[in-house]
């Protein structure tokens, strides 16, 4: 699951000005989606790129055709569109209001059903009681988003909702802090698929997505295995990747010539008598090497190029993505590593033989120049055959 963080800027957080604040944090913070009134979607657009929902108080959104023909009518620039509208507020959905009995009357559900364009709608709701959690439910039947809030977490039934709706709609639970975020995420371990932040702070803001960045990163079960082999080779296309991202110092990336099977390669930010540290750099191995990517895919070294993302693992197993800045590419002489998984396979991969690469062995960071065979080395193993970076269900020899 991929979730998301909507930041709310309409006017009820204060004037422009205060919304243009919490937009800007949310932009500078890496957040998703902005929540604001239809009419300033414009101004949210010229301050940056992200995605815009918009509450709809008046009535059904603009069509597109009607842009459409504005334009060819030499119309004064059409409205700018969101990329969502929301019902709710100033409605049914935030009690300004009341919920009828019978919610087949209801105004909200009939302006989300209307469906013009191909522009998503949402319903906002705010959990008052039994009937609103019902009145979010028959909602999100056909809303792309549900968005929940209420003004006490023991009164928000975030649970059931998870439970009962959680399929067919974004959950997006209204929250006041990072820590309220967390909690959202990890509801009945599945979670809301969202938040909307509701808060003028912007280290709340950008702590909230990292908690969001912290609910979507795979934890990975990394072992030990038994070096079988370390031999000198001849030259190679050897890869490094240098990243857009400061590299920890347990930090670093799995690799190998096989794609069971992935040994974990430092990144280079330790000190070295030879060459300055380089904390953004992993001297990864030869152009056939797969490397291991966000989506918990395989790619090759040769294919990497500036802007696409790999993932950066510690030695604990947690992981996190990192942009591509570049790949350098140089002929260089080669070690190439055997090791024996605790399952009796066997896997290899081919690293630089120079001092500043280091391997994790259960001894602690060690220089591939000094791995022997006997000691253990922190790899990766997941027992699949992949076609095109996917895993597969067939049988795959590599050798």
């Amino acid at each position: 699951m991929t979730r998301s963080v909507w930041v709310k800027a309409d006017d009820t957080v204060g004037d422009w000005d205060d919304q243009r604040e919490r937009i800007t944090a949310a932009l500078e913070a890496g957040a998703d989606w902005v929540l604001v009134d239809e009419d300033d979607v414009a101004r949210v657009r010229e301050l940056g790129d992200i995605n815009v929902a918009a509450y709809r108080t008046d009535g059904d959104v603009t069509l597109v055709d009607d842009i459409d023909d504005a334009e060819a009518d030499g119309d004064d620039e059409p409205t700018a569109q969101p990329d969502a509208i929301i019902v709710g507020k100033e409605g049914e959905g935030d009690a300004t209001i009341d919920l009828p009995e019978d919610l087949s009357g209801s105004a909200d559900l009939s302006t989300l059903r209307r469906r013009d364009g191909d522009i998503d709608r949402g319903a906002y709701i705010r959990i008052l009681a039994k009937e609103y959690e019902h009145f979010a439910e028959t909602a999100a039947v056909d809303a792309d988003y549900t968005i929940v809030v209420g003004e006490d977490w023991t009164i928000i039934p975030l649970e059931n909702l998870i439970a009962r709706i959680g399929e067919e709609t974004d959950l997006v639970a209204g929250v006041t802090s990072a820590e309220e975020a967390k909690t959202a995420f990890e509801t009945l371990e599945i979670g809301a698929d969202s938040v909307l932040l509701d808060s003028d702070d912007p280290d709340e803001i950008r702590q909230t997505v990292e908690v969001r960045d912290d609910a979507d990163r795979e934890s990975l079960d990394l072992q030990y295995a038994e070096v079988l082999d370390v031999e000198r080779i001849g030259s190679a296309d050897r890869v490094c990747v240098d990243t857009g991202t400061l590299l920890e110092h347990e930090e670093g990336m799995l690799v190998g010539s096989m794609s069971r099977g992935l040994v974990f390669v430092h990144a280079e930010t330790a000190e070295s008598p030879y060459v300055a540290s380089r904390p953004f750099r992993v001297n990864a191995g030869a152009v056939h090497a797969y490397v291991r990517t966000p989506d918990g895919g395989t790619k090759y070294l040769s294919e990497l190029q500036s802007g696409d993302e790999v993932q950066v693992v510690d030695t604990d197993g947690n992981t996190r993505e990192a942009i591509v800045g570049r790949v350098k590419i140089e002929k260089r002489p080669m070690f190439r590593v055997a090791l024996e998984t605790e399952d009796g396979d066997r896997i290899e991969t081919l690293l630089q033989n120079a001092e500043t690469i280091k391997v994790a062995t259960s001894d602690g960071r060690t220089a591939i120049t000094d791995l022997e065979a006997g000691d253990e080395l922190l790899h990766y193993y997941e027992d699949t055959a992949r076609h095109f970076g996917e895993p597969v269900e067939e049988s795959i020899i590599e050798k």
